[in-house]
């Protein structure tokens, strides 16, 4: 966590700032200062500055041992969110889908190696998994994750396959690069990806992309069935048309020309 020499313009302190805040997402809800240290690499006395002035800023609360973060670190996502739109335009197409389907439908974004939800709209389904704002799901393995993987620049997809092959999550888990490109081919030609019980068994996932004014893929819209309650083929002639079509009108408000 060392700013090159040549890098003048790199505020080092932000960078521990956010170091602290993302610790929280692997340690634990609540941390000491030692536990912070250690999870981020520095030192006491730094990690001490940095969280008195989260405290001081609203985002971190203290027991007078543990530290925890408060509801105002969301704020943070929100400013994402707002800048983007997306949650604002896609709110009224998602409801819709879920009234016409009677299944809940997600939005995602790609962060890294994950596909983090921004937004759902629930159903009376009952899943094995709670997914919420903030969830975070291996791209290679969810639907929402290819449609999103799917529109890398050729550099940037190269640089993800380069770190398959990745871990089995099922039987049916593609994991090895030649097995993921051939899934993201399929997924272009498509349009939109279907993953059959690929991260979890029992469970059948299908997305499609919402693009932005430069016909940008910036979020997937996706939605999840049990396997045994729906067949692909029902899944592709019966829901999948809904969820593109509100992924087209959400791109549309977006911008994205031809949609």
């Amino acid at each position: 966590m060392v700013k090159a020499p040549e890098d003048k313009d790199y505020v080092q302190s932000l960078e521990r700032g956010l170091a602290v805040i993302h610790a929280f997402t692997d340690h634990g809800p609540h941390l000491t200062l030692a536990q912070l240290a250690q999870a981020t690499g520095l030192s006491r006395p730094t990690v001490r500055r940095v969280v008195l002035t989260l405290e001081r800023l609203g985002y971190l609360r203290t027991d007078g041992r543990e530290f925890a973060l408060t509801p105002r670190v969301l704020s943070l996502g929100d400013a994402y969110l707002s800048s983007l739109k997306l949650t604002e335009v896609a709110q009224a197409h998602m409801e819709n889908v879920t009234k016409v389907t009677g299944h809940p439908c997600s939005m995602a974004v790609l962060d890294g190696d994950d596909a983090v939800f921004v937004t759902r709209v629930p159903s009376r389904q009952v899943m094995r998994h709670t997914l919420t704002t903030g969830t975070r799901l291996p791209a290679y393995a969810t639907s929402m994750g290819r449609v999103l993987l799917a529109d890398l620049p050729d550099h940037e997809l190269d640089a993800f396959l380069a770190r398959a092959p990745f871990p089995r999550l099922t039987a049916s888990t593609k994991v090895t690069a030649e097995e993921l490109m051939s899934a993201l081919s399929t997924t272009r030609a498509h349009g939109w990806a279907l993953v059959d019980q690929e991260f979890e068994e029992g469970v059948r996932s299908f997305s499609a992309p919402v693009r932005d004014a430069r016909a940008t893929t910036v979020a997937s819209l996706s939605m999840s069935v049990r396997a045994d309650e729906l067949s692909v083929d029902e899944i592709r002639h019966e829901l999948v048309p809904v969820v593109t079509e509100a992924a087209v009108e959400i791109s549309k408000q977006l911008g994205a020309p031809g949609s």
